[in-house]
């Protein structure tokens, strides 16, 4: 479905505006005041019925649905447009009651009690059986409700449940392991079950990696990981299949969580099996929050396949769970909403409408506040609904590709983190991350692409700890710079097959003759330990022993100090029409500025923004319209970049027109 319902405005193009919407956490004398605010700051749409299977569905197979056929009905009246949710995220008491058997269980055994929320099990048959009749009711009860333009399956899938133990897990995972592998001959080559005597002769006899004596199985770990995103994934099918068969021209999405650590999911192979993408996303403290809310709104376009997709939660201020929750500061609010726009949302809502009074959210922040309507965050909202109906015209506009980018890799998430590695402290996200801000420092736009996607169009693409690589990827990725395009890959990269097998031979595996070195063994640093290169950088957590095998590999950097002194810490190799770098430890974001900043000048790749301005500011192009964002607490000067004088304010966004 390429034009979904929320876009099709012909000749009124416009970017949403809203939040999840939760009435039935209030009387209905509320509502009326709600829908008068709403309208006051610019709501055009709102999430509804989330987690209110409780209330649709009192017992089992007896339905109210006349408090949300209230609540539609008034919110159409007012041209609020309406997401509407499964209401299947959190099954009620009375399912749990009766059905203990839906629970989560983790690796320890142990049962995951409802109290919470998400209390359900991915492959339970009952919970399905009892969640797709309800989705079905509500198809049929509102797939002609004119104010319906959007299916909202569940909600934030596998937040809190991505990984069951279950016996039900246990018999998924075995029916997903005989589609895997065509026999247990060859799962046991796959796992290396040679290993530890634990040699399988029929599939009946494996579990889930459950709590063991030690280390349980690698491979059967990362295949655990692939099962349980897989698992989620068909079930978010087996609602869509429900929607789609009863309402086939309403779009169906779900909210993704592109954000953090959040590793659980593949969402870039989930995002075929939506209509639109959709993603929540809530910044952390620390040096590079900024940074990260770019870099997951970028990647998140990218998953979308640079077609409009859905910010579907953020904070207008602070959240509740978090050890310590801050406000945001002035100009936050709008900055972080107009950022996913720079990346290609044309959709900015919020968790949620109305601040709570009671519940585990009460203190998280929301568009209508407990201060209420009379309040500098409320005009900040309807601030921000302004902006936004100002720039409507650029509803549907891709975002422009860079000529950079960064490769990024769940299957290496997953393995390069599980035990007994050369470190555990080692972090695949953080490395991409400090790869993207020694972009951003140096005004230099890239774009957060998925393995698999086409690197055709880059001229540099940056592989930060691609640990994983299959044979096919290692010929992609040599034909990429026989064809031109120049690669750079780190510490960590190449080491081992898709099945978690090492490529033998020397590291980096699979991509020792593109890089024109060979590792014979790794050198992780124990906490605190450094280790300082010849062009005065220090490196942490990582080096190698590098020997040179390839006469043409220039060597960039040495170690001056540690175990590898002497010897490389990063290089060059040209191959082709291209090149094939190598960062051999962990520099952070400061130390690979001035480092990618040569292997760009090698291939060519320049700023578009004036010297003065890089780093300070953050450049997004969507079509004609440049977004250029303050990264940092002071005004900028931004009249380097054409037409009248202008100081873009501590905490900015200038959003410049062609």
């Amino acid at each position: 479905m390429s034009n979904p319902r929320w876009l099709r405005r012909a000749g009124d193009p416009r970017l949403e505006y809203g939040a999840d919407y939760n009435p039935e956490q209030w009387p209905r004398e509320v509502w009326d005041d709600d829908v008068r605010a709403m309208r006051e700051a610019g709501v055009t749409i709102v999430s509804l019925a989330i987690f209110s299977w409780a209330r649709l569905e009192t017992a089992e197979g007896e339905y109210d649905f006349g408090w949300l056929d209230d609540a539609i009905d008034l919110l159409h009246a007012n041209g609020i447009s309406v997401d509407l949710a499964t209401a299947t995220a959190s099954p009620p008491p009375w399912l749990t009651t009766r059905h203990p058997e839906i629970l989560p269980v983790d690796k320890q055994g142990n049962t995951i009690w409802p109290g919470g929320r998400q209390q359900w099990r991915p492959t339970s048959p009952i919970f399905r059986t009892y969640a797709l009749r309800l989705v079905r009711a509500i198809a049929e009860r509102y797939g002609n409700h004119p104010a319906v333009v959007a299916w909202h399956v569940s909600n934030e899938l596998g937040c809190h449940n991505v990984y069951d133990y279950s016996d039900d897990a246990a018999a998924a995972f075995r029916t997903w392991l005989r589609a895997r592998y065509a026999s247990i001959d060859e799962l046991n080559e796959a796992w290396g079950t040679a290993f530890w005597s634990q040699w399988y002769t029929d599939f009946e006899q494996i579990l889930p990696p459950r709590q063991a004596a030690t280390h349980p199985n690698p491979t059967q770990q990362l295949d655990f990981k692939r099962f349980s995103s897989d698992a989620l994934k068909d079930y978010l099918i087996a609602e869509r299949e429900i929607l789609r068969e009863i309402t086939p021209d309403i779009p169906v999405t779900t909210n993704f969580m592109v954000m953090g650590e959040t590793k659980g999911m593949d969402y870039a192979d989930w995002a075929a099996e939506v209509d639109f993408v959709s993603n929540d996303h809530y910044r952390l403290p620390g040096a590079q929050t900024l940074d990260e809310l770019s870099f997951s709104a970028n990647l998140t376009g990218n998953i979308a396949g640079a077609k409009p997709w859905f910010l579907m939660e953020h904070s207008t201020s602070a959240v509740n769970w978090q050890p310590i929750n801050l406000a945001k500061k002035p100009g936050e609010l709008e900055r972080d909403s107009l950022t996913h726009v720079a990346h290609g949302a044309d959709a900015v809502c919020f968790f949620q409408w109305r601040q709570s009074r009671a519940g585990a959210e009460k203190y998280h922040s929301a568009m209508y506040p407990h201060a209420g309507t009379d309040s500098q965050l409320f005009r900040d909202v309807a601030g921000l609904g302004a902006t936004l109906r100002d720039l409507a015209p650029l509803a549907g506009t891709p975002r422009t590709p860079a000529r950079a980018a960064i490769l990024f890799d769940w299957t290496s998430w997953w393995a390069v983190e599980q035990d007994s590695h050369p470190t555990e402290k080692l972090r695949y996200r953080q490395e991409a991350l400090d790869w993207y801000t020694a972009f951003l420092d140096l005004g230099v736009r890239a774009d957060v692409v998925p393995v698999g996607a086409d690197l055709g169009g880059y001229d540099v693409v940056v592989a930060p700890i691609l640990h994983v690589i299959p044979a096919d990827l290692a010929g992609q990725l040599t034909a990429y710079v026989e064809n031109g395009g120049h690669l750079v890959t780190t510490y960590a990269s190449g080491i081992v097959d898709e099945n978690d097998h090492i490529w033998l031979g020397g590291y980096p595996g699979a991509l020792r003759d593109l890089l024109g070195l060979r590792i014979e063994e790794f050198g992780p640093l124990l906490e605190g330990d450094t280790a300082e290169l010849d062009n005065g950088l220090t490196g942490t957590l990582w080096t190698d022993r590098i020997d040179v095998t390839g006469d043409d590999t220039a060597v960039l950097a040495s170690y001056k100090t540690g175990d590898q002194a002497g010897r490389p810490a990063i290089t060059r190799r040209p191959a082709g029409d291209g090149s094939a770098a190598y960062v051999s430890t962990r520099l952070g974001p400061d130390g690979l500025a001035p480092v990618l900043a040569e292997l760009l000048a090698n291939a060519g790749v320049t700023s578009e923004l004036p010297e003065e301005l890089r780093g300070k500011v953050e450049l997004a192009i969507r079509g004609g319209t440049r977004f250029v964002i303050n990264r940092t607490e002071e005004p900028v000067e931004i009249t380097a970049l054409g037409g009248p004088g202008r100081t873009l304010t501590a905490r900015g966004v200038a959003v410049l027109r062609a």
